[in-house]
């Protein structure tokens, strides 16, 4: 079974083209200046306007203001907002009517109490997508994209009315297995296809599609 890819936190021409070669449906440009990952609006466009239309182009902010969005909009076209923050779903609906784009918002598992914490966005949010819940005791965690599995369980079986994505410390090793138990069918990827924080593989990007695409 064929799933659909996110790969995130793209910073550089190489990793864009690696990624809308080997077949990813949406790449991620991170709007978050504490993350390793951080564009600025300039720096992402000729980015974003490498993109075709056929790939999602998807701008991940957490708990942006009204002009850091319009920032980002006014030099580059997004498909898709990805809300990685504390947004209630009133500011979903605020952000989507202000950019006319739909939102995706994270929702962070580390329990079936977080799980059902979701139940409040089915009506505002366009997509989920759950990654992990950093542990209280980790330092200089960031809202995503810091390499944490979660207990793939707690969504088997889940009845999830819009459709979402899977993220969360995945790689090309542990792509089938963590499809198989949550049931998946998209998946986002940042730091399962990196060196370091921040740093994609090439290598890594394309063998992360190629196991996804088989």
């Amino acid at each position: 079974m064929s799933i659909e890819v996110k790969i995130c936190g793209l910073d550089r021409a190489e990793s864009v083209d690696t990624a809308v070669s080997f077949g990813a449906d949406y790449v991620g440009f991170v709007f978050y200046p504490p993350s390793p990952r951080n564009l600025s609006a300039a720096d992402a466009a000729p980015l974003i306007a490498r993109v075709p239309e056929t790939v999602s182009r998807v701008g991940l902010f957490v708990d942006p203001t009204d002009a850091e969005i319009e920032a980002v909009l006014e030099k580059s076209e997004l498909d898709l907002i990805q809300l990685h923050g504390a947004e209630t779903p009133a500011r979903l609906q605020e952000i989507k009517q202000l950019t006319s784009v739909p939102a995706m918002k994270v929702i962070k598992l580390a329990s079936q109490d977080d799980l059902a914490g979701a139940v409040e966005y089915y009506d505002s949010a366009d997509r989920l997508l759950f990654d992990a819940k950093p542990p209280t005791e980790m330092t200089n965690a960031l809202p995503g994209g810091n390499a944490l599995v979660f207990d793939w369980e707690l969504l088997r079986d889940a009845k999830i009315p819009l459709p979402w994505m899977l993220a969360g410390g995945l790689t090309s090793e542990n792509l089938a297995e963590a499809v198989a138990i949550s049931g998946a069918i998209a998946i986002d990827v940042s730091s399962g296809v990196e060196d370091s924080p921040g740093v994609k593989n090439l290598t890594r990007i394309e063998e992360f599609l190629t196991a996804a695409k088989s």
